[in-house]
């Protein structure tokens, strides 16, 4: 049997897994397509982190969790007679080709930027109207700010080096300090803030550094840095709130040497 054989063997044995639970389990047949939103998006992340951990047997377990969830909805979606998993499979697979006219097509496209401008003027070809239409809103800030300036990339309108940009940082970075250090107006430094942190976003795009990655990685340095700081303070029998800052900052700096020895 070859391998897509065994991949249709075992995805026609989800569905019938799927079919018995609905119909025989009470928690299965209780769910709802709003009831599992916040399971998929828990899954979701669990995903995420595995990936941000290289643990490819974590990934392949939560790839099946989420393939499981898709498998659900198709099946609420059958029962509601509104899409079943047919219908999601079938849709894809148009919309891949569609977007794809470099391979099934005679559009050119010789790298992934290309293809990436590409998609942006096909969206807009089927009755987007606007490139930012398909950036969802509930997306967490750091990545909608991320997407929507490749969206904007993708119709032109971007920066032409990382130098303008970097000097855009800097500009919104003054007019933060300028406001913090004027009149301190907690809505002004607000909107300030948020367009520094926007010009970051775009700088990093600009260097090829995913921001949501980059402060993920610098999350994690943090609580390691900072758990190793609590364990040694520990193993000494103090509290950290009894210590002074300047104390702290002795086991903080091991940590970083820890680090470096790694």
């Amino acid at each position: 049997m070859s391998d897509k054989e065994k991949a249709l063997k075992a995805f026609g044995e989800l569905l019938d897994i799927m079919d018995r639970l609905r119909a025989e389990c009470p928690w299965d047949r209780k769910q709802t397509l709003e009831s599992l939103r916040h399971l998929t998006i828990e899954e979701t992340y669990e995903l995420s982190e595995a990936i941000m951990e290289n643990n490819l047997d974590d990934i392949k377990k939560e790839l099946g969790d989420l393939m499981l969830h898709i498998v659900f909805y198709a099946k609420i979606g059958q029962e509601k007679k509104a899409f079943s998993i047919a219908d999601v499979l079938e849709n894809i697979n148009k919309k891949l080709i569609e977007r794809h006219p470099h391979i099934y097509g005679d559009v050119k496209a010789a790298s992934a930027r290309e293809v990436k401008d590409n998609w942006e003027k096909i969206k807009l070809k089927q009755g987007n109207r606007s490139v930012l239409g398909g950036v969802p809103l509930a997306l967490p800030p750091l990545v909608k700010a991320y997407r929507m300036q490749e969206k904007a990339k993708g119709v032109g309108f971007d920066w032409e080096k990382p130098n303008q940009v970097w000097d855009k940082v800097l500009e919104e970075m003054n007019e933060l300090k300028n406001e913090v250090e004027g009149t301190a107006d907690k809505d002004k430094m607000e909107n300030e803030l948020g367009d520094l942190l926007f010009a970051l976003v775009n700088y990093a795009r600009f260097i090829e550094v995913n921001p949501e990655d980059a402060l993920e990685r610098t999350n994690r340095k943090f609580i390691n840095r900072f758990q190793y700081l609590e364990s040694e303070i520990n193993k000494l029998g103090k509290n950290l709130k009894d210590m002074s800052l300047a104390e702290m900052d002795v086991y903080w700096e091991k940590a970083k040497q820890n680090e470096r020895k790694d």
